[in-house]
């Protein structure tokens, strides 16, 4: 498809893909949101696929990618504070996959 500029929509894809930035090990990235319920939902959604159905998932903007490869256990930790405003806090902690094997026994 090409949009009003002429540009094709396939090849504008690839150059975004290609303009992002990729989060790797030996670097720290932080990035907070406020999101409505809804958002915050259909985002837990698709983390949670990625979770069941494999050991590698990977985040993205528009500005950014974050591939990561998860090992276990999965810590998942719940906080309610219902003293004054009431507050749930969900936190998940991914603990990241090595590829190095055990040394031979000979």
């Amino acid at each position: 498809m090409t949009d009003a500029d002429g540009a094709d929509d396939a090849d504008e894809g690839a150059q975004d893909e290609a303009e992002r930035t990729t989060i790797r090990t030996g670097r720290e990235f932080e990035q907070e949101y406020r999101l409505d319920a809804s958002e915050a939902g259909t985002f837990l959604i698709e983390l949670g696929e990625q979770l069941r159905d494999g050991d590698e998932l990977t985040i993205a903007t528009d500005e950014w990618e974050l591939p990561f490869a998860f090992g276990e256990p999965v810590e998942l930790e719940l906080d309610f504070d219902g003293v004054g405003e009431p507050e749930l806090e969900i936190e998940l902690e991914l603990p990241g996959r090595t590829d190095e094997k055990a040394p031979d026994i000979e």
